[in-house]
């Protein structure tokens, strides 16, 4: 027999879950139920006053969770409205995913062995990739601190909002925010890095339509034998999307050109 759910009942039920899944995780945090490795490593940001309160959870993706936390009194942290804390799921991480990010990575001599280790590295690479992307001048989250597999950063805002991916907006001006997307890579690549998962999700939209890239965990040196083909794949992937979405035409070869030429 045919099932005959339709789309309606399927987003219903995935909303359903989503609420749920936030109603425990905010009940987790006030009965203080993270294990107690998690609690040991929260504990450091509190003590540094980066933090001075979890809220609750805002999103949770492939690797890690993101809550909103209440800016302590570092002075870091001082004029920022709300902290952003990513906890890298140490049980569900892609232990593969991660390894071919990092390997290849003239940053990183030694890869680790456990997951344990390795999830904590990637934590400590995202933190680094973030220091350079703000430093180059890039529209990214501000790295505060990070510690064993917990990130702090900023949040981004778009009309006192949490903003939201570039999938779930519809742009004004779609041309205007891809070329800020791309001035964004070209910069990127003349400060030696690449993003290496560059696409709609990855994509944040605050106030003015500005976009901000995040999600910097795998983004890799140029050095990385595959950062080429990583540069090309998130030129691609981004293209196809303001092509699909917005019938925004342009010459992927043309775009790696000028990008790759910024070295020279």
């Amino acid at each position: 027999m045919f099932n005959n759910t339709n789309n309606n009942d399927i987003e219903n039920s995935k909303f359903k879950f989503r609420r749920e899944y936030i109603s425990k995780e905010k009940d987790k945090i006030a009965s203080n139920t993270f294990d107690k490795e998690t609690m040991i490593t929260l504990s450091k940001f509190f003590n540094k006053y980066i933090i001075k309160k979890i809220n609750y959870i805002i999103a949770k993706g492939k690797e890690a969770d993101i809550y909103l936390a209440e800016p302590g009194d570092a002075e870091i942290v001082n004029n920022e409205r709300a902290v952003i804390l990513k906890l890298f799921r140490i049980e569900t991480s892609s232990f593969f995913n991660m390894r071919k990010y990092i390997a290849g990575d003239p940053r990183f001599n030694k890869i680790s062995k456990t997951k344990y280790s390795l999830v904590n590295e990637w934590c400590k690479k995202e933190f680094g990739n973030l220091q350079i992307a703000i430093k180059a001048g890039i529209q990214a989250p501000k790295p505060f601190m990070f510690k064993n597999n917990i990130l702090a950063m900023s949040i981004i805002m778009n009309k006192d909002k949490p903003a939201p991916q570039l999938h779930n907006v519809i742009l004004k001006d779609p041309e205007k925010v891809f070329d800020k997307i791309l001035t964004n890579v070209k910069t990127l690549y003349k400060n030696k890095l690449v993003h290496a998962d560059l696409s709609e999700y990855n994509i944040l939209i605050a106030d003015n339509e500005v976009p901000y890239i995040i999600d910097f965990g795998q983004a890799v040196d140029l050095r990385h034998p595959n950062a080429l083909i990583f540069l090309k794949r998130d030129i691609l992937n981004i293209s196809s999307y303001f092509l699909k979405q917005y019938n925004i035409t342009m010459n992927i070869a043309e775009i790696i050109n000028k990008i790759l030429k910024t070295n020279n």
